[in-house]
């Protein structure tokens, strides 16, 4: 997997991609102790409208960058975007009230949403080979799920020694040396947008192009049964683990551990997996085992069992759901490479950043509400039917007859976009 990283510009990409994520994590704590700073007993309502306020910039950001950055070039772009996240970051640590870590956040979102999927509709021209671009997709999982567990840990350690406002400076640090490394980078050049049409019409491509092809009206609904999965384990291990498993801070990291572990795990072996099965197999393989860690949760909440079985229940679940959300994310971006054209790849790939956090917004309010509001059961079998009619509806929508040699055949794509005027 890791011989990808002799190409120079990938390799220099992934650095950038690590350092920053890295100073995303640290951002992470930073918030939510700078929320309790500046709001005290109301840091929870603050730091929950913080994370809407992500999503919401996420969901409507990244279409409406794409088409207003479409002509910038990529690497000033990419420089410029971390350029603004580093600002932010600067910034937040001078703040004294609520509003403005919301406005702040939302410029700093609307940012991160402008480079994830510019970052993202590069890689392909950089790793034409479909080999190398499957092993760099995996690398790039691997990089989420080690940030989700080494950013708390480095986050901890340096806390024993500095401020949490200095956390921020760690987090502009990340977002210059990010810069910086995509700065000194030669990046391959991307065809001009077709810059026809109304605002609104190029701003709605990406969707369009995803609704109108059967494998990426696929994806959507794989998205949303990642979505649902995801938001069990994110926002209910605080409440599973206390008040089910007597556990303290330490069995939660322990729990999220094993989400991330199963989530490696997976991501290792997708370029495996890829050379021998088509990712339609695989991403609906991975799509199946979310219901059943779901369910297994659902029975786990009904039956309160003894804590060393329940400890046991809730690993395993988590595995799985990690492996299964794995086994979905990371050859997702081969479905949106092979659905679209060096012209609106960019487009593309910002709609999926904007659909699939769509998902998140949605699952994430169902887990926290329903569970607080109703009963965690409620909000446990909710998104257990959603992720079981989400796989069903990708499974029955992903066509079976243009799968070739464990991949896709892109020749019914180019004739779809070359009738489309393309």
């Amino acid at each position: 997997m890791f011989e990808v990283l002799a190409v120079r510009t990938f390799r220099t990409l992934f650095a950038a991609q690590v350092v920053a994520l890295l100073g995303t994590g640290l951002l992470t704590v930073a918030l939510g102790l700078l929320a309790y700073d500046v709001a005290g007993g109301g840091a929870g309502a603050v730091l929950g409208t913080a994370l809407a306020i992500k999503m919401v910039a996420y969901v409507f950001g990244a279409p409406v960058m794409s088409v207003v950055t479409a002509r910038v070039p990529r690497r000033t772009l990419l420089v410029s975007a971390d350029g603004v996240r580093a600002a932010i970051a600067a910034l937040l640590p001078f703040v004294d009230q609520p509003w403005q870590i919301y406005v702040l956040i939302f410029v700093l979102q609307a940012a991160s949403a402008t480079f994830t999927p510019a970052f993202q509709s590069i890689i392909p021209s950089v790793l034409p080979r479909e080999r190398d671009y499957t092993r760099a997709l995996s690398l790039s999982r691997l990089a989420y799920d080690l940030e989700s567990l080494a950013s708390p840990v480095l986050a901890a350690m340096l806390l024993t020694v500095i401020s949490y406002n200095s956390l921020f400076v760690g987090t502009a640090l990340g977002f210059v040396l990010s810069a910086g490394l995509v700065a000194t980078t030669i990046l391959p050049r991307v065809p001009v947008p077709d810059s026809s049409g109304s605002m609104v019409q190029r701003i709605a491509l990406g969707s369009r192009i995803m609704l109108a092809d059967p494998v990426l009206r696929a994806l959507l609904a794989l998205n949303m049964a990642v979505a649902g999965a995801s938001a069990v384990v994110l926002v209910n291990t605080i409440v599973y683990v206390p008040g089910l498993l007597g556990g303290s801070s330490a069995g939660i990291a322990l729990a999220l551990a094993c989400f991330g572990a199963g989530s490696m795990a997976a991501a290792l072996w997708v370029p495996r997996l890829l050379n021998t099965y088509a990712e339609r197999q695989v991403m609906l393989c991975g799509a199946a085992t979310l219901p059943v860690g779901l369910g297994v949760t659902v029975l786990l909440l009904v039956s309160s069992p003894a804590m060393a079985v329940g400890w046991t229940v809730l690993g395993t679940a988590w595995v799985l759901l990690g492996a299964g959300t794995s086994l979905v994310n990371t050859p997702a971006a081969r479905l949106i490479r092979d659905g679209s054209t060096q012209q609106d790849r960019p487009q593309v790939f910002a709609a999926q950043f904007s659909l699939s956090h769509a998902c998140f917004l949605l699952t994430y309010l169902i887990a926290g509400w329903v569970g607080a509001q109703v009963s965690q059961v409620a909000a446990a079998v909710a998104l257990t039917v959603i992720a079981t009619l989400a796989t069903t509806v990708a499974a029955l929508t992903w066509p079976t007859a243009v799968i070739r040699s464990g991949a896709w055949n892109p020749a019914p794509r180019t004739q779809w976009h070359g009738a489309r005027g393309r």
